[in-house]
């Protein structure tokens, strides 16, 4: 993949960056792993605005993501790459040998013919899933598992990954994208790779309207609105708005948020880069 740029005949292609999507090989999604996705645009069941700034978009439909990869030592042919709007990374359609077929989230590097297979016989090959205490340690991973069984939850998106450490007794450890240290238990999953589509930070909208596209509708400054509406607002003229803090009067910029008494802080070795 590369990025495309344009020629700037008019002001919304002056700046406009996208990822050339040559490794797709698909255009239409299998029809038998495509649900609905009805929009709610910010309401919630009595159909009041709980989120602000959402609304509008496309219409999409969900494609359905095997992230358990719990299908065991049963090799599966790559039948296409394709795109999928609900996420940054791209997906692979594959096919098992028992015929079914299910989505996954496509590492960088994976073709279309290529096998991948999952569970403790499968050697550590990009696309593979296998359990932390079968993978070798420095390798480059994704998908990964917090809770056995549970499906991946972490390194999920474009050009994201994670990297084994370390295992002692029975957790491995693990360098997740933030730069968090923490641990797991070995027997959790996690695919072999990096998440595909890694130019995707490298794309610059050119305009107003392609947040439109994805739903995502105009922010006001908070230092604009009105006391009422903002803890920020108000005042005359050009006011720096007081302490930046959320519209819930939480303060920004380095506090953290983050319980004190949460139950897995016992399994973070190093907390991520500020």
């Amino acid at each position: 993949m590369a990025i495309k740029k344009f020629k700037p005949t008019t002001p919304g292609q002056r700046h406009k960056q996208i990822v050339r999507h040559n490794d797709l090989t698909a255009s239409r999604p299998e029809p038998s792993l495509v649900e609905a996705l009805h929009r709610k645009g910010g309401r919630n069941s009595q159909g009041r605005m709980t989120i602000r700034y959402v609304g509008g978009g496309h219409k999409r439909k969900y494609r359905v993501i095997d992230f358990k990869r719990d299908k065991d030592n049963m090799p599966a042919t790559v039948q296409t790459i394709e795109y999928d709007p609900n996420r940054t990374a791209n997906i692979a359609l594959v096919n098992y040998t028992d015929g079914e077929k299910r989505y996954i989230v496509a590492p960088q590097g994976l073709q279309v013919g290529q096998e991948v297979v999952s569970g403790t016989e499968a050697a550590p090959e990009v696309g593979n899933s296998l359990f932390l205490k079968d993978i070798p340690f420095g390798t480059v991973i994704h998908n990964v598992e917090l809770r056995p069984g549970q499906g991946a939850k972490m390194a999920r998106s474009a050009g994201s990954y994670a990297q084994l450490m370390s295992r002692e007794g029975k957790f491995a450890t693990i360098k997740l994208p933030s730069g968090e240290t923490r641990m797991i238990l070995q027997s959790c999953r996690a695919t072999i790779g990096m998440v595909s589509n890694e130019d995707h930070e490298l794309e610059v909208s050119g305009k107003a309207g392609r947040s439109r596209w994805k739903g995502r509708r105009p922010r006001t400054n908070p230092a604009r609105m009105n006391p009422v509406d903002h803890p920020m607002g108000g005042g005359e003229g050009k006011s720096s708005g007081g302490i930046p803090r959320s519209r819930n009067g939480i303060p920004a910029k380095g506090f953290k948020t983050r319980n004190k008494k949460k139950a897995s802080s016992m399994y973070i070795i190093e907390r991520r880069k500020k």
